[in-house]
Formats: structure tokens, C-alpha cells, sequence
């Protein structure tokens, strides 16, 4: 049995476990067990309408299913609103650490750049709130999320996005609003890494920085950067510095 924990890949708003394909390969390369699950109504095969209603709490839940069914804890490594997902899971059951790229800001942090705030009204102008499934719109991922993806390369990920769940979309763009606080996360137990990109306005550095503090994550700017961490232009970099970290743990 391997004393190397397995790492569990979590992506973000309107994509699925394919978003990883590329990043997870240098810890397969590294010996790692590596999964990259769809989150609930994400995979390819599902009715585009089975996402509606699903909560953050439902992502959460999920995971920390995942994460327990595990011979050993896991390392959690989430992106953008899977990061948030990550963290919410890491209040819920043992981890032996927690990566967050870009990650979605938990209840009770508020944004901090007019952006991110022109990002966050973009996507909810896309569809309506609270329970329905939002259909992915090529402007905002090219404006917003792929804007350092090269242009023949955006519209093929593009194509390959889902629909989102508009509440989970709600509960974690107009958190102040939640009567449940339903992405509120309390001290995490294990070990923390976040990283962002420097020119990220969907989750900019300042806001992440909150994040961070929060769950006491250690911090790591990439200054070239913006939020499609996991698979724009030095995607490697960021790759090698998790990569290091997760090999660092105890």
C-alpha cells in the first residue's frame, strides 16, 4: 500500500474533471493516485437540466463522500468554484491537505476590485435564480476565464462546458444574501496551499489573499497570470509548485 496520499482534482463553475487532463499529468508522472471527478450534474452524459438546484452544500457533500471512501485522506486540489467546493469538504471530513487555484472566496469575504464585481454580474445576468441549470456563455469564459488561452484553443474548451447550477452560483456570488450561509467554512484541519494569478479578475489576488488567511493556506502569486490556472500559458509552473507542496506534506 502506498504511504502517498491520493489526490482528488475538483473543477470549477460549468466544467468537469476533463478540465484537469493536462494538469494532473505531472503527478501521475510523480507516482500519484489521481482522480478528477465530475462534479453532480457535471458529467458529459447527464441531461443539461440536472444541475438545477444543486447546492454548494451538495458539491461539499459529495467530496467528502469521495474523500472518506478513500484508503487514506486525501489531498483536495480545487479550482475556482471547485475551490471553494474543496473547502467546504475540508470542514467536513480528515484531509491530509487542501490546494486551492483561484478559489472562490467562502461566506463572509467580500470582493475587492470592481472586476471582479463587473465578472460576477456578468455571470449572473446568464441565467436565472435560484434553481435552474445556467447554460455556459462563450463571451464571459473568453473575457473572463480563457483570456490567456490561445484563441484557436478557447472555443474548443468552450465546447466542452456544462451548465452550472444557479444556486450554487447564487449561494457563492451573493453570499450575503444566504439566511444559511450555506459556503461558510470554519478553521481547516490540515495543511494549505492557494494560488493565483496575478491578473485574475474573477478571483483577484486581494480577495484570495482573505481566502488564504482564512484557512491559514500558504500563498503563491503567479504574476503573469489569470484565472485559467490549471491550463493557460504556465500552467506548469503552477502544476510544479503544488506538486512540490503536496511533496512537502507530513
Amino acid at each position: 500500500m502506498s504511504p502517498r496520499p491520493d489526490i482528488v482534482f475538483v473543477h470549477g463553475a460549468f466544467c468537469g474533471g476533463w478540465s484537469f487532463d493536462v494538469f494532473r499529468t505531472p503527478f501521475e508522472a510523480a507516482g500519484y493516485c489521481c482522480h478528477a471527478p465530475d462534479l453532480r450534474g457535471h458529467n458529459p452524459r447527464a441531461a443539461r437540466q440536472s444541475v438545477g438546484g444543486v447546492s454548494m452544500g451538495d458539491y461539499a457533500r459529495d467530496l467528502a463522500e469521495l474523500a472518506a471512501s478513500l484508503e487514506r485522506p486525501p489531498v483536495l486540489v480545487g479550482h475556482s468554484l471547485g475551490g471553494l467546493a474543496a473547502m467546504m469538504a475540508a470542514a467536513r471530513v480528515p484531509l491530509a491537505g487542501l490546494g486551492l487555484l483561484a478559489p472562490c472566496a467562502p461566506w463572509g469575504i467580500a470582493g475587492a476590485s470592481f472586476g471582479e464585481a463587473i465578472s460576477a454580474t456578468a455571470i449572473m445576468a446568464m441565467g436565472p435564480f435560484p434553481s435552474q441549470a445556467v447554460e455556459p456563455d462563450y463571451s464571459v469564459a473568453e473575457h473572463y476565464s480563457l483570456n490567456r488561452i490561445p484563441p484557436a484553443d478557447r472555443r474548443l474548451i468552450f465546447e466542452r462546458m456544462r451548465p452550472e447550477s444557479s444556486r450554487a452560483l447564487w449561494e457563492t456570488l451573493t453570499w450575503w444574501l444566504d439566511p444559511f450561509m450555506t459556503t461558510s467554512v470554519n478553521r481547516i484541519g490540515c495543511p494549505a496551499y492557494a494560488a493565483v494569478g496575478g491578473r485574475d479578475t474573477v478571483n483577484p489576488l486581494a480577495t484570495v489573499r482573505q481566502t488564504a488567511d482564512k484557512v491559514r493556506a500558504e500563498l503563491k502569486v503567479f504574476d503573469a497570470m489569470s484565472h485559467w490556472l490549471i491550463g493557460e500559458p504556465g500552467w506548469d509552473d503552477v502544476a510544479e509548485d503544488v506538486l512540490k507542496w503536496v511533496e512537502g506534506l507530513p
